[in-house]
């Protein structure tokens, strides 16, 4: 799985020091763009661990702008910001997994059967 892509489960960045670079993954729940925010994007990306927040500089989210907006399944680089036990992941690149959705979703379920993923909750 993941873990042998040195990607972190969620869970563990509370034992990971603050500073250090990280890879997570995860399904997006939550993309929020406030207006105060002067452009940075706040996601919070979940695995079967838990959840993970992200800060995505605007920089980044230029670079990265189809996958931050339409990923489903992402896995984010960056550094881990961790202070009085509150803990970002602040983003440096964006890789999309989606497509493995598509193989847990079951193209390979019997014809006529599907499995619906849910939806991210995204700003407008």
């Amino acid at each position: 799985g993941l873990e042998r892509e040195r990607t972190l489960p969620c869970s563990r960045l509370a034992e990971t020091p603050d500073g250090q670079f990280v890879h997570v993954a995860g399904l997006v729940l939550v993309r929020q763009r406030p207006g105060t925010a002067k452009g940075v994007i706040f996601l919070t990306i979940e695995d079967e661990t838990g959840p993970a927040n992200i800060i995505v500089w605007p920089k980044v989210f230029e670079q990265f702008r189809a996958l931050v907006m339409g990923g489903r399944l992402i896995r984010i680089r960056g550094r881990l910001q961790s202070q009085s036990g509150v803990m970002h992941v602040i983003a440096r690149e964006v890789e999309d997994l989606s497509f493995r959705l598509r193989i847990l979703a079951g193209e390979s379920a019997s014809p006529g059967t599907h499995k619906v993923m849910p939806k991210g909750r995204n700003f407008h």
